[in-house]
């Protein structure tokens, strides 16, 4: 040292080739820390956290690897380079395996719970989420002999039994074809009570009334779904399908169109809107879905109008169209059936809908592109009258409405209300109307091409880490964070499809736009369990979702729902701060999870971090008396 207690040039030297080194090998050692040593001055400032004092270990090993799932041949070794802690003084809570009885467990849609509810307005089927003293702190276990399911394309037609173990629908619905059970497997022939000769050429027998195969319809909605065939030959046509279906008591329905790699989620219309925006859906269908359209002054055709885009079609099939063939096999009299259609008809004739067609068993209407002639109409007629309140897109425990939700203005009668869109697929790259008109807070076309570009690197830094996603190995995806919905369009070039969540009440609500460039998505808090039932996705994307919660609820919680809902081997992709993924590192430890913090893609030196996690493969020890 000089004598001023400066560092000599050498030193100077020597201290530098360190700090380059330091820096070199990892970008999050902190720099007024090195710089502080560089002077002699170690120590924190004042009044930092000891949670983001870093160190850096120069002599650690690089090769330590990543669970071999994900592909990672020679990761960044962030452990060995940074010493962070969460409650290191406290030992890892190891979670247990949760009774095998809960193997099938749905947290807010429990059969048991449902009871203490009301059942008109099928009330007791709807969400109703366990308290806090209910909320399991175990693992949901995989059943015995549990396998991965078939590959997509081949998992649309088989399943394996020992993973969902359901015979009742082979049996009750064994007439209809809806699915086989062929030794250890399921078959899924496409059938449907309302199209013997299968899913496919049902769809056919629609687009030769409506167009539905020239990009202008993308996405869609299936009302009591069945096991998803419709929306599982929808695929092949370029049209993303909802499907949705109540909670079973033994059928399974809605499981099976997941363990297909059909998009499908838990749900129902009764009482409360359907988790989705307003002018949602390019297409709304039916196929004996037994929906009593005309009661409650048509409150079910009225919510489905919410959802639906301006001049979108809505498709009934089975009771009571065609009645006058099949009302005998339906074991009701001509008048009940004539009592019914003529209802739905008035109701759909209230919303302003056209009957577009009825041929066959198909019965289509189709919602106007505004609402210029339908506020003439309303001002002669009293229901149901047009919406007074602006919650338009306002889905989440919200009660249902008896009243039209009005379009945006236009200011001729040919204009499509909100916006034309592109077809598919140039709609899912181009700016949506909602951020051209700038009804979305802050975000502009600029913001909007900005975050494709960042997906789309990020995707192709995603494909490095996540092996599987390139050898076609991923199928039911999930963004708990969905933003613009960046990450799904960047990765429809692979044989994915992405369940786009978007928390509650966020500001800005942005499920609209991800909606308008054909992709599907739900609202969701994050403090409760998601609508789907255990195993139904092999790769969750939670970018920034822990920053949100962590002081909302228990994240551990939301961390156990996560193993829920992820198949056995699936894999987790957290984005964070370093200092909340230590602490996610910290209870997914004691799941059963394998995991590794690795860089951001642009380098070491940005704040935000990744998680990579796999779910390790068990399942629950056979029982010896099942």
């Amino acid at each position: 040292m000089a004598k001023d207690g400066s560092p000599k040039p050498h030193q100077l030297n020597m201290r530098r080739k360190r700090l380059t080194y330091i820096l070199g090998v990892s970008g999050l050692c902190v720099i007024f820390y090195v710089f502080g040593a560089w002077q002699g001055r170690a120590s924190l400032p004042s009044g930092q956290s000891e949670l983001s004092r870093v160190g850096c270990d120069e002599t650690s090993n690089r090769n330590s690897e990543l669970p071999s799932s994900t592909g990672i041949s020679d990761p960044l070794d962030f452990e060995s380079h940074h010493q962070l802690s969460v409650n290191s003084s406290e030992e890892i809570e190891k979670f247990p395996p949760c009774d095998m009885a809960y193997s099938e467990y749905t947290p807010c849609q429990d059969n048991l719970r449902g009871r203490k509810f009301p059942r008109d307005m099928l009330k007791y089927r709807e969400r109703h989420c366990p308290s806090k003293e209910e909320l399991l702190r175990c693992l949901v276990p995989a059943p015995p002999n549990y396998k991965s399911p078939f590959k997509w394309p081949q998992s649309r037609d088989y399943a394996w039994y020992a993973n969902i173990p359901h015979k009742e629908l082979s049996i009750e619905k064994a007439v209809q074809n809806w699915i086989q059970v062929e030794g250890d497997r399921f078959r899924f022939p496409g059938g449907g009570t309302m199209f013997p000769r299968g899913a496919d050429a049902y769809i056919d027998d629609i687009n030769a009334l409506i167009p539905i195969t020239d990009g202008t319809v993308r996405t869609a909605v299936d009302t009591g779904c069945g096991v998803a065939s419709w929306g599982a030959y929808l695929l092949k046509r370029d049209i993303m399908a909802m499907s949705f279906a109540p909670r079973d008591t033994h059928e399974a329905q809605v499981w099976f169109a997941l363990e297909r790699g059909v998009p499908a989620m838990i749900g129902l219309l009764g009482s409360m809107r359907l988790p989705y925006p307003a002018r949602a859906f390019d297409m709304a269908h039916c196929s004996r879905c037994l929906i009593p359209w005309f009661s409650f002054d048509g409150l079910y055709l009225i919510e489905v109008d919410r959802i639906l885009r301006p001049g979108g079609y809505w498709i009934l099939s089975g009771p009571p169209i065609r009645w006058k063939t099949y009302w005998r096999g339906w074991e009701r009299t001509e008048e009940d059936l004539k009592q019914e259609q003529d209802s739905i008809e008035e109701v759909a004739n209230r919303l302003c809908w056209k009957k577009v067609v009825e041929k066959g068993d198909l019965a289509i209407w189709q919602k106007p592109i505004n609402h210029m002639e339908c506020l003439e109409r309303k001002s002669n007629q009293e229901k149901p009258h047009m919406c007074k309140s602006d919650s338009a897109d306002a889905a989440w425990y919200k009660d249902m409405e008896a009243c039209i939700t009005p379009l945006p203005e236009v200011s001729n009668p040919n204009e499509v209300a909100g916006g034309a869109l592109k077809k598919w697929p140039e709609r899912a790259f181009t700016v949506p109307p909602r951020i051209t008109s700038g009804s979305i807070q802050g975000i502009t076309a600029k913001k909007f091409l900005e975050d494709n570009a960042m997906w789309k690197e990020r995707i192709s830094y995603y494909k490095n880490l996540v092996s599987q996603l390139s050898r076609g190995l991923i199928r039911n995806v999930m963004d708990m964070n969905a933003n613009l919905g960046g990450f799904a369009a960047a990765l429809s070039k692979y044989p994915v499809w992405v369940m786009n969540v978007v928390p509650a009440n966020s500001d800005p609500d942005t499920l609209g736009v991800i909606y308008e460039r054909g992709f599907i998505g739900a609202y969701q808090d994050w403090c409760e369990a998601f609508s789907t039932y255990p195993r139904t996705y092999d790769l969750i994307h939670a970018g920034g979702v822990f920053s949100i919660y962590q002081d909302r609820c228990d994240i551990t919680y939301i961390l156990l729902e996560m193993d829920r809902i992820l198949r056995p081997e699936g894999t987790v992709i957290f984005r964070d701060v370093v200092e909340v993924l230590v602490k996610i590192k910290s209870i997914t430890d004691g799941m059963r999870w394998e995991s590794k913090i690795v860089d951001h893609e642009s380098g070491p030196f940005n704040v935000e971090k990744i998680l990579l996690a796999t779910k390790t493969y068990w399942t629950a020890e056979s029982n010896p008396q099942g």
